[in-house]
């Protein structure tokens, strides 16, 4: 007989983070959670890292220089992560929820379509390359791994950052991609707080959990 699902979704907001521990942290959670461990959800934000997935090619790193190179277990090319940039980690029992990949993906992208509209741009997805775009402009990327049923890794939304570094790569594999984030989108103040909270209530109700409780604030 299969657990029933816990009813509430954990939400830790954090700051600033080093990657390598962080993606410890999510496999070690991942590996150690049990059949009735409630789903989590991780917001926080990086140093500047590159990180190469599992189909990951060298070509498409171009001039690094400085900025660390990690090789990870999600799916997906090449990306950037630095401060100013929001990360989602969307720790799920997906067996459990009786979601498949493809449902969960629709769900992140259309979690941030919607968050997008609540500042009054128009967003999309493509479904040649997961991730949301603005005119032909990747403002999100996303990149999950599934292990024994459930999910780890997660999104990453460009909301007031330096964008540079992105171009030392090929963007998630596709040379000369034009990447934007929201800051250049809106005109006005641009709370990094409200963005990270649009993206709690929209994620959290396409995934089942009306009311999101909060387990750890930095």
């Amino acid at each position: 007989m299969m657990a029933s699902a816990p009813a509430s979704l954990g939400v830790r907001r954090w700051g600033l983070r080093p990657y390598a521990a962080t993606l410890e942290a999510m496999r070690r959670f991942t590996d150690e959670r049990g059949p009735a461990t409630p789903d989590e959800l991780w917001l926080l934000q990086h140093p500047a890292v590159f990180t190469q997935g599992q189909a990951g090619k060298p070509e498409h790193l171009l001039a690094v220089g400085d900025i660390p190179v990690v090789q990870v277990d999600r799916g997906g090319q090449v990306t950037y992560h630095g401060p100013g940039q929001l990360i989602a980690y969307v720790l799920l029992d997906v067996r459990r929820k009786g979601l498949g990949v493809r449902e969960l993906v629709s769900a992140m992208e259309d979690s941030l379509i919607a968050l997008l509209a609540d500042w009054g741009v128009q967003a999309a997805a493509r479904a040649d390359a997961p991730g949301v775009y603005v005119d032909g402009a990747k403002i999100a990327s996303l990149g999950l791994r599934i292990r024994n049923g459930r999910s780890f890794h997660g999104l990453a939304l460009n909301v007031d950052m330096d964008l540079a570094p992105f171009r030392r790569i090929n963007p998630c594999g596709y040379a000369g991609l034009a990447m934007t984030q929201l800051r250049d989108l809106v005109t006005g103040p641009l709370a990094f707080d409200e963005v990270r909270e649009s993206l709690v209530r929209h994620l959290s109700l396409r995934l089942g959990y009306p009311e999101p409780i909060t387990l750890e604030s930095d």
